[in-house]
């Protein structure tokens, strides 16, 4: 064999040449690689392109929050289908692909957003530090994961417990707890995972918005078999028993297995003033209805786009009428103002106004989505435990322009106020 050491230097550039000519015709690809794919891509002026690989689709869109129609995506020669939306305000937007009528997640991303029933991706477009979830340097605290086997549901189950930054669980200092439901088909994890939750409350307490509180969030059914696979989406939650069950068993749940055990294991105070609870849809009811009929327990309570309320509000909230302001430190309802749930929240309303209860009453743009439950609970959480509570303003809704909702609560926030300011006046 002929040593190339051998070969004077011109020579062997030359064999090499003929070397890498020899693989390219021989290997296809080798010659020009194929640049990988990426999906999503977030562009410095806010724009998203979305990729998707199917060559052999012949229709292909992207769902994407806040778009009210499915955006049609263009295929190349490599077979990538893409899109690229418009410049879009700083948040997490939910998305998915459908491909010929089927709806796919992006393979590409491992942002995902959990959920029981339905799994899509996530894309964030970064915003300033200004907004409540986007990660600052600032003190972190911490999510601690805990399972036991509830009696009276009958399974197994989990909550997630957050500490705020300097929680030192040898301490002597007691915390106020905030009890925060999520809605249905989410589970467990939904308000750090899609809402990040922690990340809102670290920043509020480090820019002195929020009082430290621990939050509590466990799994919201009380009847599991509710969340089923069905043709119509929630078709389980419109059976009135099964949805009266899934009411009864998460309120005992709570008062009877959940709080005892987060008592017994954390700092919190057992002082019904220092104990609130909130929720989004499903958990808003549940809310409503363990809040507001258990006052001797909470004093603090936020009701965020509520789903599966009925109409005879004199059923379920027996005996509630204005007495109850003298418990109620804070009542807060809200609802975005293209949601499907829009109509009876403000049937809720109403009632409340007929029984003389003081409320806070937030009419916001948006539809049932994590975009406007993530600046709910930012609102929400800086109102708490505040001494004096909160100032309760008139709760008729006034309508106002096309909001600027997406920054709402940084322009809320940003003024440090206690109060609560009703959503109109953020518009001017």
């Amino acid at each position: 064999m002929l040593s190339l050491s051998r070969i004077p230097e011109r020579r062997r550039v030359g064999s090499r040449h003929l070397l890498l000519l020899l693989i390219a015709a021989v290997v296809p690809g080798f010659a020009q690689q194929t640049p990988p794919i990426v999906s999503p891509e977030v562009h410095s002026d806010k724009r998203v392109t979305f990729r998707f690989l199917d060559p052999n689709a012949k229709e292909v869109s992207l769902r994407l929050e806040g778009a009210k129609q499915p955006l049609p995506m263009q295929k190349d020669e490599q077979g990538v289908w893409s899109v690229t939306t418009d410049p879009l305000e700083p948040d997490y937007y939910e998305y998915s692909f459908e491909a010929d009528g089927a709806s796919l997640i992006d393979p590409l991303n491992p942002l995902m957003k959990p959920n029981l029933l339905h799994t899509h991706n996530m894309v964030h477009v970064p915003g300033p530090a200004s907004l409540p979830w986007e990660i600052s340097d600032v003190p972190h605290g911490v999510i601690h994961h805990h399972f036991y086997r509830s009696r009276i549901v009958g399974d197994d189950r989990d909550y997630y417990v957050y500490t705020p930054p300097r929680y030192d669980p040898r301490g002597k200092d007691r915390y106020p707890v905030l009890y925060l439901l999520h809605g249905y088909s989410d589970d467990t994890s939904a308000w750090t995972a899609i809402a990040f939750a922690n990340v809102i409350l670290d920043n509020l307490i480090a820019q002195g918005k929020a009082k430290p509180m621990i939050i509590v969030m466990p799994l919201a059914y009380g009847a599991p078999e509710i969340v089923q696979r069905t043709p119509v989406f929630a078709a389980a939650f419109r059976d009135a028993s099964l949805r009266q069950r899934n009411f009864d068993r998460i309120r005992d749940n709570l008062l009877e297995e959940v709080i005892p055990a987060v008592e017994s294991a954390y700092l919190v105070s057992a002082d019904r003033n220092s104990r609130a609870i909130a929720g989004l849809s499903m958990g808003g009811t549940e809310t409503l209805l363990v809040g507001l009929n258990n006052l001797d327990r909470f004093a603090w309570v936020g009701a965020f786009s509520s789903g599966g309320l009925q109409e005879d509000f004199d059923k379920s909230f027996a005996g509630l009428d204005a007495k109850a302001n003298s418990q109620l430190r804070l009542l807060w309802v809200s609802c975005g103002r293209d949601d499907r749930l829009m109509d009876i929240n403000r049937k809720f309303r109403d009632w409340l106004q007929s029984k003389q209860i003081r409320f806070n009453w937030l009419e916001t743009a948006g539809a049932h989505s994590w975009q406007v439950w993530r600046r709910n609970l930012a609102d929400f959480a800086a109102l708490l435990f505040r001494e004096p509570a909160p100032r309760v303003m008139n709760p008729r809704a006034r309508r106002r322009g096309r909001a600027d909702m997406l920054s709402m609560s940084a322009a809320f926030l940003s003024q440090g106020t206690v109060g609560f300011r009703d959503s109109s006046a953020l518009a001017r």
